[in-house]
């Protein structure tokens, strides 16, 4: 199974951040943001394979400029805490070539969100080896507006329905869905899809598809972002923030500070929770995954030297004596079907092994990928380095 994530998440000003600085650095050019002055030069950046602006049908064509469009809906936005655009960020299939992965891209992004008349600015990212990416870590950042494009740019009145979760879990399925019609256009037998793993790994028991049961037994890693990589990569450890510093949605779908609502937050403080740096986090899933993969190995193998013991009894059946009391027709019968029975089970045992050791090495090298990540960053040889 090939590799599923997408994230949804809002450029805001209550955090610090600009549409203009979010663009230029996906992109990865030199943009500059006439509300502030402040000029985000980006164009070294490495990794970016391709951007492009997709605009609904009778948008004007000086939308297609990145920094005249995204000038544009900073300049609508007066609240400081204003939200200023969506960003959606989604891997890509490494199995499909550099233009397919392009082409999937377009035909998601104008089905799913220029077709309701969003703007939509998206690059397209490839690993960077120097920066120690997993070399299959190709992914998408997608930047939506949040107000529908209009003849003469974007409408004044934000379109609230977009905000809804039923349209995120819309488009996280139909990702899924483009994503495995482009890996069967291309010949690929590796699928994704978005469910949780306990709901994938119900669903293949059900079917009998033991191997596939098997390999979802695991728990989930968790994402590292930019953030988290930098962070690392300095020396630093991230500082866990309390529930109540944080902000709440209310069953009616609106933001408002925690703190304005004590009485209905629940006070955690991560401090006593937190589990250190994401890499290390993930490298202790990982252990914990392979303590449960090598569990299930030793009593898949258990199982195959029982099965490999009946099916030797059956076999040494059909030279004993005891055939000249059943008869030869019924002795043979009966010793054919066990030996056929037992030979089945073993085959199919000895598959869930091979799938086993399989995901076993995988997950091996992703453990010392990230044991080596994070000796790079106590090193401190890329800590001045800019990403």
């Amino acid at each position: 199974m090939s590799s599923y994530h997408f994230s949804m998440s809002i450029v805001k000003r209550s955090a610090g951040q600009s549409a203009i600085a979010a663009a230029a650095y996906r992109a990865g050019q030199r943009l500059s943001d006439e509300r502030s002055g402040v000029v985000h030069d980006y164009a070294n950046r490495r990794g970016v394979a391709h951007a492009e602006i997709v605009l609904p049908e009778g948008a004007p064509d000086w939308m297609r400029d990145r920094q005249r469009l995204w000038n544009h809906s900073e300049s609508m936005e007066k609240r400081r805490d204003a939200q200023l655009a969506r960003e959606i960020n989604m891997a890509l299939p490494a199995e499909l070539t550099a233009e397919a992965r392009l082409e999937l891209v377009r035909t998601f992004v104008r089905e799913q969100f220029v077709a309701k008349g969003m703007a939509v600015d998206f690059a397209l990212h490839d690993p960077v080896a120097e920066k120690g990416d997993d070399p299959r870590n190709f992914h998408a950042h997608i930047m939506l507006t949040l107000r529908q494009v209009g003849a003469d740019g974007l409408r004044s009145v934000k379109t609230r329905e977009w905000n809804s979760d039923e349209m995120l879990k819309v488009c996280r399925l139909a990702w899924a869905d483009h994503q495995n019609r482009a890996l069967e256009r291309a010949g690929r037998h590796e699928r994704v899809d978005a469910r949780r793993l306990d709901v994938q790994r119900q669903d293949a028991e059900r079917s009998g598809d033991r191997a596939a049961a098997a390999a979802l037994d695991r728990t989930p890693e968790i994402h590292m972002g930019r953030r988290a990589r930098n962070i690392e990569r300095r020396g630093h450890h991230p500082v866990s923030q309390r529930r109540e510093e944080r902000t709440a949605r209310p069953a009616q779908g609106q933001f408002r500070s925690a703190k304005e609502c004590r009485g209905r937050s629940r006070e955690v403080s991560y401090e006593r929770i937190d589990r250190g740096t994401r890499t290390r986090w993930n490298a202790e899933i990982l252990e914990q995954n392979e303590r449960r993969a090598r569990a299930r190995m030793d009593k898949l193998e258990r199982q195959a030297v029982r099965l490999r013991q009946r099916h030797m009894r059956s076999l040494r059946v059909s030279s004993q004596p005891i055939r000249q009391a059943l008869g030869a027709d019924r002795q043979q019968r009966i010793a054919k079907r066990h030996s056929e029975a037992s030979w089945a089970l073993l085959q199919l045992v000895e598959r869930l092994i091979a799938d086993l050791l399989h995901v076993r090495t995988h997950r091996q090298k992703r453990h010392r990928r990230l044991l080596q990540m994070r000796q790079k960053g106590r090193g401190g040889t890329d800590r001045n380095r800019v990403f």
